[in-house]
């Protein structure tokens, strides 16, 4: 999984699977890496070609410590399909990455096949300037045990796979993860999304405290012909905690396609 230089940074990412197959690209959440999709990667395995990558300034991706907008991050993504020669792509992308799909997709409906938006939201202005103030100074502990509570539901928090990602949101670079809150706070993707031609599928989390089911019902009212599906006993990382439901709603739409 090596570096490649896009959009004037540098993105960590995984690509397999076979040569010639429809390629998806997972774009994941804040405070998270590309191992958050393991279970989807594992799932579309010799179906699809999977592109994994950790959103600037999280983990292995570098941190370029200055101002960024959603935009920002849909330019990355961007950049990365260019450097690897994928003109079209089916776009999924959880929480910060439903936000960056959402501003690729309405930019460049011509390179979307087809796309899926995880627990998100078009617009979240609340809080997150004061969010990144507090890592700059204090560190990712600071905010962890909220974060794990908004991530998934009490019965999961403890399972080994919210541990992990528990342990990789605390060795992510404040800098990087302060970048990218203040561009969701700058963010307002509600009128761009009327241009958004794709067809949409998003998911929600019906225990979800941080993009509650309103925040998608609110994108499903923007994009023509989208569907909505709300799971139950999901929180925000449902792609972690309901994996099983999710490659299966994930591979229907994708073969209806």
């Amino acid at each position: 999984m090596p570096l490649i230089a896009a959009n004037g940074t540098q993105l960590f990412y995984d690509l397999a699977g076979p040569e010639g197959a429809p390629v998806v690209a997972f774009s994941n959440s804040i405070g998270t890496t590309v191992e958050m999709w393991d279970a989807q990667a594992q799932a579309l395995a010799g179906r699809c070609r999977v592109l994994r990558y950790d959103t600037r300034g999280h983990a292995r991706s570098p941190v370029v410590d200055q101002p960024i907008k959603i935009e920002t991050l849909a330019d990355d993504l961007a950049g990365l399909l260019d450097v690897l020669g994928i003109a079209r792509a089916h776009v999924v992308g959880l929480s910060l990455g439903g936000m960056t799909a959402q501003a690729f997709a309405a930019t460049r409906p011509d390179r979307v096949h087809g796309l899926v938006l995880m627990a998100t939201s078009a617009y979240l202005p609340q809080g997150w300037a004061e969010r990144a103030a507090l890592v700059r100074e204090q560190g990712m502990g600071a905010i962890i045990d909220a974060v794990m509570a908004r991530w998934f539901t009490p019965a999961y928090q403890h399972a080994p796979l919210a541990e992990a990602l528990r342990e990789r949101f605390l060795q992510i670079d404040p800098r990087g993860y302060a970048v990218c809150c203040g561009a969701i706070g700058a963010m307002d993707l509600r009128p761009s999304n009327a241009g958004i031609r794709a067809p949409t599928l998003i998911v929600a989390g019906a225990d979800d405290p941080s993009t509650p089911p309103a925040m998608s019902e609110d994108i499903r009212s923007r994009i023509p012909d989208a569907e909505l599906m709300v799971l139950p006993r999901a929180a925000h990382i449902l792609a972690v905690e309901r994996a099983d439901r999710v490659n299966q709603i994930l591979a229907g739409f994708l073969d209806a396609l």
